[in-house]
């Protein structure tokens, strides 16, 4: 069975999308509609910007959305996946190239979430750090004995589990973590804790425009961040969506239970291969390849 997987932020890169631009009808006129649904020029950004420029969070997210999802439209029959899933930003692309969402109201959430959790970044001083080398349990128990606000936000592939929180718990977690034998413990160069308490404020902006869109059945299970299960019904899939800011990526866990429902071949929809590294290393027997047209 082919799983089909989308990238979230930080797989972008300046000249993203520009040889579908180049080369398909399809995908000029989706990128024109995104200029003016944005009301900025994102794909002149993407083709020519720097790298400065493309980490603007109100750029970075619908970035990636916008790479991720026109390439699905433009590979037509040839995207035909049994079970999809996306890491974190992802969920919103995959819901969107599997017809749970319309190309419109998909990228208008992706900004509205975008514009949420910048909002949530500038309340509190936050952060995230990747924790490297250590099992999982370990990282929680520590995440749990330190005051403050630090939690597990991303958990990437076994070894890899990124924290997230008030920028005093991190580095207190960094620092115990590092003594527990951490091969690292990087804080990450991120404007705030995403996937922790402290996005709540963004998740209640993000529910009321959730709430207000039209979402339909889509062609194949997603398995969501937030639950790790297959999900077709959309009551279920708003649910888990307005949750996801909050809650952990369950990266490794969602992986792992595809596999265990019959994916035997995961194909990476989007900017950069992450994603297959990860699923790599939670399964190194498992076939990945990126997407192509």
């Amino acid at each position: 069975m082919k799983a089909y997987v989308f990238p979230g932020q930080g797989a972008q890169f300046t000249g993203m999308g520009k040889d579908l631009y180049d080369n398909y009808e399809q995908a000029r006129t989706l990128f024109h509609k995104a200029n003016e649904v944005l009301g900025f020029d994102i794909s002149k950004i993407m083709f020519e910007g720097t790298a400065e420029e493309l980490k603007e969070t109100k750029v970075t997210q619908p970035a990636v959305f916008l790479h991720s999802v026109i390439l699905a439209r433009v590979m037509g029959t040839s995207f035909k996946p049994d079970m999809v899933a996306g890491h974190s930003l992802g969920e919103l692309s995959a819901l969107t190239a599997v017809g749970a969402l319309s190309f419109t109201d998909g990228l208008k959430l992706v900004s509205e979430r975008a514009l949420a959790m910048q909002e949530a970044c500038e309340m509190q001083r936050s952060t995230m750090a990747a924790i490297l080398g250590l099992p999982d349990d370990t990282v929680e128990n520590v995440c749990k004995e330190i005051e403050g606000t630090v939690v597990a936000a991303n958990y990437n592939c076994p070894g890899q589990l990124v924290i997230s929180g008030d920028v005093p718990a991190v580095e207190m977690a960094c620092e115990i973590l590092n003594e527990k034998g951490a091969k690292r413990a990087l804080i990450l160069p991120v404007g705030g804790a995403f996937h922790s308490p402290l996005m709540e404020p963004a998740r209640e902006r993000l529910a009321k425009a959730i709430d207000a869109t039209e979402f339909e059945k889509p062609m194949c299970p997603i398995y969501q961040n937030v639950t790790t299960l297959p999900v077709t019904a959309t009551d279920d899939i708003i649910t888990n969506l307005i949750y996801q800011l909050t809650a952990p990526v369950k990266w490794t866990q969602s992986i792992q239970e595809m596999i265990k429902d019959g994916a035997t071949e995961f194909i990476e929809v989007g900017p950069g291969r992450a994603l297959q590294g990860m699923i790599k290393k939670i399964d190194r027997e498992i076939e990945v390849s990126q997407a192509a047209v």
